[in-house]
């Protein structure tokens, strides 16, 4: 600890000296520390009646450094300089850093946002700057740090690790249910009022063949709604506008809070494909990419687990 601290002049006295050395002139010295040419003046005399000496020959435009002035410079530029350096390091830390994620939009909208709020709790040195798509070649561009997408893990470039898999079946609000009834097997489905999501995406899966494979008869597939993302079929499934596909970990907030129910209890189809989390190969590694990677596996380690049936599909899972 210092003991001496009343040898000590205040840091801004020093900090003044030092820049009216180096522009030899007060009026310089002011410009450069956003300051009247009064104020530096007054400090650099407060320094000198600390020392009891003269510090600087004042003439007419210019001031030069005396003997003492000198000897004084020398002493404090280096630790000046460590300390500025110093200050620097640890409010680097503290400073907001951006890590750029991009998701489909179902990830983005259903999975990511709900859980950031307590990641920003927990992290509020970095901040998340999400993009969201349906298209991977806007997804998988050099100006984001990690993205999470669907698939089977080969994307050459790209270290891919599994954040979940996919798990779907039919979900809708209680309130439809109470005014259409019971729904007592996938066969009553085409009689109901189901909610489509239209997309050019042929490989995602959709009503006619999620019900194709549950070997129903799609003759009699009747829409109440067609939206163009997932979100919004979610959304119009909680308004009560009929029964829109639920894809496991997407909906499980909405199912745990009652706002959506599996009318059909356990009945679902499992695919083939998982959600990654993407970094490109050899990419810069930062603390704070790393910090959000780490939480995104966690996030993925402690989600509720589907039970795994014999029926793997090869088609994807909406994402939209």
């Amino acid at each position: 600890m210092l003991k001496n601290r009343s040898v000590l002049p205040r840091l801004d006295y020093l900090l003044a000296f030092e820049v009216a050395a180096e522009f030899e002139s007060f009026a310089a010295a002011a410009k450069e520390m956003n300051v009247s040419e009064t104020a530096v003046s007054r400090k650099i005399r407060l320094l000198e009646l600390h020392y009891g000496c003269a510090l600087f020959l004042r003439g007419h435009r210019s001031v030069q450094l005396t003997e003492q002035g000198r000897k004084l410079l020398h002493g404090i530029r280096a630790p000046l300089h460590s300390i500025a350096q110093l200050s620097e390091d640890l409010l680097s830390k503290k400073r907001r850093s951006a890590i750029r994620l991009s998701a489909t939009n179902s990830v983005a909208s259903l999975w990511l946002m709900p859980r950031m709020p307590q990641f920003h709790s927990n992290n509020s040195n970095i901040s998340i700057s999400l993009f969201s798509s349906d298209l991977d070649s806007e997804c998988l561009t050099d100006d984001f740090d990690m993205s999470i997408l669907r698939g089977e893990g080969d994307w050459p470039g790209y270290d891919a690790q599994p954040l979940f898999g996919e798990t779907v079946f039919p979900v809708c609000a209680p309130a439809y249910l109470a005014a259409r009834g019971r729904i007592r097997s996938v066969a009553d489905l085409p009689t109901h009022d189901l909610i489509e999501v239209s997309t050019n995406h042929t490989e995602w899966m959709d009503w006619r063949n999620w019900l194709s494979q549950k070997n129903v008869d799609l003759g009699a597939v009747k829409y109440s709604t067609s939206v163009n993302t997932y979100p919004l079929g979610v959304h119009a499934a909680m308004d009560g506008l009929g029964i829109v596909l639920g894809w496991g970990h997407l909906v499980d907030r909405h199912l745990e809070s009652g706002a959506l129910v599996r009318p059909l209890g356990n009945e679902h189809l499992r695919t083939k494909s998982h959600y990654y989390l993407l970094r490109r190969h050899n990419a810069p590694r930062h603390a704070e990419t790393d910090v959000v990677a780490k939480w995104l596996l966690d996030e993925s380690a402690s989600r509720t687990r589907y039970r795994r049936k014999a029926n793997l599909t090869g088609f994807g899972a909406k994402t939209g």
